[in-house]
């Protein structure tokens, strides 16, 4: 199992535990392509800042902002972990983070991408994480935003280049990559458990035996703080890791072999039925259709 799968349980045990260290934006001891900024301090609605993450640079911390942050993928994917879960965002697709959410961010080596923090009181803007795809225009807007001092002028081209991006934002597509994960010590423990092993094939009367309950009361826990049974839970693990080592690269055939299928064509057939097509016409028809 990857270390960045295995990172992922450490962030979100400690998120919900309560144990994790919530950081303000303080980048002063990482090594990244901009220094240290407090974006809740820049007096501009929209502001953009590039990450490059070279091999063994240091991840993001766990932390929070006042404003709202759209992460968007130029190179390799990322995962957002927040409290209520794991989001992966494939290559040029993008994370929305409300305000005020604790996460955390996971860039791989080599990474490239860039955060773009929006004032919630400009607009009326989504108040629950979010994984979105990307149009054209929008991509080019935060590139180029990107590339301006990060106090440009309120009045001017660039206020109303602002302002196209904030309409954007409100149209772009919602993406099904969101592994919920509940603070109930039972779902919570599952979790961590299949995120540190998702090829794991146990059936629900197993686990009930792990996590000393019954079959039945365990379906229920699982429903009700996942709103997935168990099965289609576990799938969409498996959907959300899938697309992440996908868009890494990854053939079909060792996707389907680190996620516990007998064969290629048995994971492509759980992939059709939940998300509408095989998985390379699924990452290609989201590049056709908004020309990454």
């Amino acid at each position: 199992m990857s270390d960045m799968v295995r990172r992922r349980g450490k962030d979100l045990e400690e998120l919900q535990n309560g144990t994790a260290d919530l950081k303000s934006w303080d980048l002063s001891n990482l090594r990244v392509s901009f220094s240290t900024i407090d974006p809740d301090c820049l007096g501009r609605p929209v502001t953009s800042f590039v990450v490059e993450r070279q091999q063994d640079d240091d991840k993001l911390p766990l932390h929070q902002h006042r404003k709202g942050q759209l992460v968007l993928t130029a190179k390799g994917s990322i995962s957002c972990h927040t409290l209520d879960g794991l989001r992966i965002v494939p290559s040029n697709g993008a994370v929305w983070i409300p305000g005020e959410t604790p996460h955390s961010i996971s860039i791989p080596d080599n990474g490239k991408s860039y955060c773009v923090f929006i004032d919630p009181e400009i607009a009326p803007l989504p108040r629950s994480c979010a994984t979105i795809s990307i149009s054209p225009l929008l991509q080019e807007i935060i590139y180029h935003l990107a590339k301006l001092p990060p106090l440009y002028p309120l009045d001017g081209p660039t206020s109303r280049i602002v302002q196209v991006l904030i309409d954007e934002l409100a149209q772009m597509k919602h993406e099904p990559l969101h592994f919920p994960v509940s603070t109930h010590p039972k779902i919570r423990h599952m979790a961590f458990k299949l995120l540190d092993s998702p090829g794991d094939r146990r059936t629900l009367s197993e686990w009930a035996c792990e996590v000393a309950t019954s079959e039945r009361t365990l379906a229920r826990l699982v429903l009700k703080h996942t709103g997935m049974t168990f099965g289609a839970w576990r799938r969409q693990l498996h959907i959300v890791i899938a697309i992440q080592k996908l868009s890494a690269g990854c053939t079909v055939q060792a996707v389907a072999s680190d996620l516990g299928y007998d064969s290629a064509s048995a994971f492509t057939a759980m992939f059709k039925q939940h998300m509408g097509k095989p998985p390379r016409r699924y990452l290609q028809d989201l590049q056709e259709d908004y020309r990454f």
